[in-house]
C-alpha cells in the first residue's frame, strides 16, 4: 500500500502497524490529514481543520514508541470529534451561532478516553442546530452533504461524523444518540455503529453551565461510527473506561460471558402500518439469512410493543424539551429549526406535568418488558427505518416530513427509552433511481451486551462486504 493509500485502512489493521513500529504514527495521521484536505471540501464534514496539532501529537507518539513507552490501543489512529462535545481549547457550538465562543476548559470523558488509548483528533465534525435534527445543517457552519451524493441526507444529528468517516477522512468518528444520532447518520452513509446502553460510556461536557434533564441524561449516549465492526471490537474497550465526572458510569468490562448453544434472535419486519419498502425487505432478509449461515437460531417472532414505548418515550422527551430547552432554541435558533421543533411538537405531543412523571416511572415497565423477552431472544433483528434514508432538509417539509424522517422511526428512539445497545450495520446496497444508497438494519442487544449486536453485525458484514469500498469507487467516479 502506497503513502497516500493508508487512510483506507481500517483502525484494526492500522494499529496492527502503528503498535509495532512497521508504520508511524505520523504517516497514518498524515495520509488522513491529506484525505481530509481532498474530500472534505465537497462535503463540509469536518468544519474545525485540527491538522497542525494533530501532526504535531504524532510525532510526540512516535518519540515515545521509539524510547520505549507502551503503545496504547488506538496508536495512531485519525479519529474526528462532533461539535457538541467538550475538547479543551476548541469551541463546543452545536452547530449554534450564539454558541460559537464557548470554548471547552477541559476535554469530555470520551476525548480523554481516546487520547489515552492512543487516537489523534484530526478535526471536529458538523451538527445540527442544538444537535436536534436527523439532518445536518445549521447557520453556523452551513450544509454537510453525504459522500454517497446530494440525493440522500448525511443524516443526523452526527451527521458530519458519518459522511467524513466512510469518505475515509479518519479511522473512527466520534458521535452521540438521544434518539437515533449514531444510528440515522451509520445508515445514511453505510458505517456501522452500535449505541451503547445507559451507563456503558462516561459523558460530561465541562463547559455546560446547567445539568441535563433527567430524560436526556437516560437517553443520550456517547459513542463511535466506524468503517468496521471490527474496529468497534477494538475501540470501545477504551470508551468504556471509567471517569469520576460520570457519577452514573458503570464500570464493566465489553466482553460478557459467552452464551451456550446457539444464539436466538427475534426477527420482525413489522413497521406498525408504515410500508415496507422492498430493498429495506430485502436487506432484512439478508441479515436473517447471514445470521442464520453463521450459527445463530433466527426466529420470526414480535418483540415487545416497539410501537407504544418509543411514541411515549419520544412524547416524553419533548416534554422535557418543551420544558429546559424551548426558550434557548426560541432565543438562540434559525427560523428553520425554531419552524422544525413546533412540527416536532405536533409529531409528539409534549406530554406534561403529573403524566410526565407518570410515563418516567413507566418506563421501568416497557424495560422490564424487554429484559424478561431478551431472556429467552437475546438480540432483535428489524429495520431501522421503513424506507431508503431520506432526502436532504425533507424535515423542513412540515408534518409530513417529519413524520417520514422521524415519526416512523420508533425502532431508533424506542432503544434510548429503553436504555438498551442496539447496532447498525448496512445489508444492501440499492440501486434506486436517484441513485445507489446504503440499507442499514438494526440489531438490538440485552442490557450490558454491546458486544453480541457488534458480532451479529460482524456476521452480516461478513456477508455484504464494508460499504466503503463501493462508496469510494462510486466517488472516484464523480470526480
Amino acid at each position: 500500500m502506497t503513502h497516500t493509500d493508508i487512510w483506507r485502512l481500517t483502525a484494526t489493521d492500522l494499529t496492527a502497524l502503528t503498535r509495532i513500529g512497521d508504520l508511524s504514527a505520523e504517516d497514518a495521521v498524515q495520509s488522513a490529514v491529506d484525505r481530509m484536505h481532498q474530500a472534505n471540501p465537497g462535503l463540509n464534514a469536518v468544519v474545525e481543520d485540527l491538522s497542525a496539532e494533530a501532526l504535531e501529537r504524532a510525532r510526540a507518539l512516535d518519540q515515545k514508541r521509539t524510547q520505549g513507552a507502551q503503545t496504547g490501543p488506538l496508536h495512531g489512529v485519525p479519529v474526528t470529534i462532533k461539535i457538541n462535545v467538550d475538547q479543551k481549547g476548541h469551541a463546543t457550538s452545536n452547530g449554534v451561532v450564539a454558541l460559537k465562543d464557548v470554548i471547552a476548559p477541559d476535554d469530555a470523558p470520551i476525548v480523554r478516553n481516546l487520547q489515552n488509548a492512543g487516537a489523534v483528533v484530526i478535526g471536529r465534525t458538523n451538527t445540527p442546530e442544538f444537535s436536534f435534527r436527523a439532518d445536518t445543517d445549521n447557520p453556523l457552519h452551513g450544509r454537510t452533504q453525504n459522500p454517497w451524493g446530494r440525493h440522500i441526507s448525511p443524516g443526523g444529528s452526527s451527521g458530519g461524523a458519518g459522511a467524513a468517516v466512510m469518505a475515509g477522512i479518519g479511522a473512527l468518528a466520534h458521535g452521540n444518540d438521544i434518539g437515533g444520532s449514531l444510528r440515522f447518520p451509520a445508515a445514511a452513509n453505510g458505517g456501522v455503529t452500535v449505541k451503547p446502553g445507559l451507563g456503558r460510556v462516561p459523558a460530561w461536557n465541562p463547559s455546560q453551565q446547567t445539568e441535563r434533564g433527567l430524560l436526556a441524561q437516560s437517553m443520550s449516549v456517547q459513542g463511535l461510527i466506524t468503517r468496521s465492526a471490527a474496529d468497534l471490537h477494538l475501540s470501545m474497550p477504551s470508551l468504556i473506561a471509567a471517569d469520576p465526572r460520570d457519577p452514573f458510569h458503570v464500570p464493566m468490562p465489553w466482553r460478557g460471558a459467552p452464551m451456550g448453544g446457539p444464539i436466538k434472535v427475534a426477527f420482525t419486519k413489522d413497521t406498525f402500518g408504515y410500508a415496507l419498502h422492498p430493498e429495506v425487505d430485502r436487506a432484512l432478509d439478508t441479515a436473517r439469512d447471514a445470521l442464520n449461515d453463521a450459527g445463530y437460531q433466527v426466529e420470526e417472532v414480535s418483540p415487545p410493543d416497539v410501537f407504544d414505548c418509543g411514541r411515549t418515550g419520544y412524547r416524553a422527551l419533548m416534554g422535557e424539551v418543551l420544558t429546559l430547552l424551548k426558550s434557548d432554541i426560541e432565543a438562540a435558533g434559525s427560523e428553520t429549526i425554531r419552524d422544525i421543533f413546533d412540527v416536532y411538537f405536533q409529531e409528539f405531543p409534549p406530554i406534561l406535568g403529573t403524566e410526565l412523571l407518570q410515563v418516567m416511572a413507566k418506563r421501568s415497565h416497557y424495560a422490564r418488558e424487554w429484559s424478561l423477552f431478551m431472556q429467552d431472544y437475546p438480540l432483535v433483528l428489524s429495520p431501522f427505518l421503513p424506507q431508503p434514508f431520506f432526502k436532504p432538509d425533507r424535515d423542513t417539509e412540515g408534518p409530513e416530513g417529519v413524520h417520514e424522517v422521524l415519526g416512523c422511526a420508533v425502532y431508533s428512539y424506542a432503544m434510548n427509552f429503553l436504555g438498551l445497545p442496539a447496532a447498525s450495520v448496512p445489508a444492501r446496497l440499492a440501486e434506486l433511481p436517484q441513485g445507489p444508497q446504503p440499507i442499514n438494519i438494526q440489531i438490538a442487544a440485552r442490557q450490558w451486551r454491546e458486544d453480541m449486536a457488534v458480532d451479529a453485525a460482524a456476521a452480516i458484514e461478513a456477508r455484504v462486504g464494508h460499504m466503503c469500498l463501493p462508496l469510494w469507487q462510486n466517488m472516484e467516479e464523480r470526480t
